[in-house]
């Protein structure tokens, strides 16, 4: 068998929590591989919104086994929360949950030193969750970091004070930040955790893939936003791509298999960073009201604009997809027109390569097509949809040259419907 892997193409926040929910009973196991709690996967169920931060998103569905795998960094408290919310309503998170001794922890102080390096960069700021991530995961990478397997060990305790002596120094002598050092939560969640089932994931996912299992491997944040290949710097900290879920899980590139590539048939943004197609009139508010873009994990309202398809195939290039899935779809019902981004003018010549970095003066060469004036949430064959949108469906297609597979229509898991019949 193969690891099919799910992830966004955007700059995040395309709907990847709902679309793995739909997914999941294809699948005996569900791995997030990279990212932290600044990811905000939003589900709804009949009705009733789930945000689920570290927890994989097919956790409600019985028969699904859920990883949190090695190259996702953990916070406790956030992780005891999630857990007792979902508890709450009747979710058996307990025996469905397993978790990678191998990633690493997020510690209060990761937290503040986050806030700190944020607040010194001034009008420079990247925008950060402000969750610590970024932090945690310069103590990985700098060889410094706390992970869950030390939970087991008998010097887990002088682990971590000497990692919180060591950010306390920062926090003194580098950013002369005023803070207060709270760890009460922490260490009960750290108790919290050890309840759970702490294992070398690596091993858990091969021998499941040797048994016959399906694994689908859940991306966070987007491909815009990879460490390696974003917007650099305004960026997250880990490998959002389809090679991430090598690294992030411990699966070697032959395994995998399917690439579902997700984006919003617009773009948004949260945060600083160029945004090539952003729309500072009326029309960016509508598309931020009608498809209610504020963040799951922050609340910020998100910035809006035109889809901007070079961008589209960048990401597609570097993932390797094999099927897309656009959703919010029924955002654009009713607009008087839609434009797509072709092509940037640098320096009067056009180009649909990506440039290193987007300066002021590059503008985007834009394609207008028409729009459609129905409410299309209730439709779910692909029949009945609007001849402008299917037209739109098949502009993308044209350009991007992977098939649409399955069109979202409206929040809930529901409103979807198969575009193409989907083989082995």
């Amino acid at each position: 068998m193969r690891v099919d892997v799910l992830l966004g193409l955007q700059w995040g926040d395309e709907g990847k929590g709902k679309i793995v929910d739909v997914l999941s009973p294809r699948y005996d196991i569900v791995a997030r591989f990279q990212g932290g709690p600044n990811a905000g996967h939003t589900l709804v169920i009949e009705g009733k919104k789930y945000v689920l931060h570290l927890i994989p998103s097919g956790i409600f569905h019985p028969n699904t086994h859920c990883v949190i795998g090695n190259g996702v960094v953990l916070d406790p408290v956030t992780l005891k929360a999630e857990i007792e919310k979902l508890q709450q309503v009747g979710v058996d998170v307990r025996s469905k949950l397993l978790i990678s001794r191998r990633a690493h922890l997020i510690l209060p102080t990761h937290k503040l030193l986050d806030a700190a390096s944020e607040a010194a960069k001034g009008d420079q700021k990247i925008g950060s969750t402000l969750r610590g991530i970024g932090p945690t995961y310069m103590d990985k990478t700098g060889r410094n970091g706390l992970r869950v397997g030390d939970l087991l060990s008998g010097n887990f305790e002088k682990k971590y004070r000497f990692l919180v002596a060591k950010h306390r120094r920062l926090l003194d002598a580098y950013y002369g930040y005023e803070y207060e050092l709270l760890d009460e939560s922490f260490l009960e969640a750290i108790e919290y955790l050890r309840g759970f089932q702490l294992i070398n994931t690596e091993y858990y996912l091969n021998h499941a893939l040797s048994q016959g299992q399906n694994i689908l491997a859940e991306g966070a944040q987007g491909t815009l936003l990879d460490i390696e290949f974003g917007s650099y710097p305004y960026v997250t900290s880990s490998n959002t791509i389809t090679a991430g879920a090598c690294t992030g899980l411990g699966i070697a590139p032959r395994n995998i298999g399917r690439v579902y590539g997700i984006f919003k048939a617009y773009c948004t943004r949260v945060g600083s960073g160029p945004f090539p197609t952003e729309l500072h009139d009326q029309t960016g508010q509508r598309l931020r009201d009608m498809g209610h873009e504020y963040g799951a994990t922050t609340g910020r309202p998100r910035r809006c604009g035109w889809i901007d398809l070079p961008l589209l195939k960048y990401a597609i290039q570097l993932n390797g997809v094999t099927d897309l899935i656009m959703t919010k779809a029924d955002v654009l019902s009713g607009l008087e027109a839609i434009k797509a981004c072709t092509a940037y003018e640098i320096d009067g010549q056009q180009t649909e390569e990506v440039p290193f970095e987007f300066t002021p003066g590059i503008r985007p060469v834009y394609e207008t097509l028409s729009s459609w004036q129905d409410d299309i949430t209730a439709i779910r064959d692909k029949k009945l949809l609007p001849a402008s949108l299917q037209q739109y469906v098949d502009y993308l297609q044209q350009h991007l040259k992977v098939p649409l597979t399955y069109l979202s229509v409206g929040p809930d898991r529901s409103q979807i419907m198969p575009m193409q019949v989907l083989t082995a």
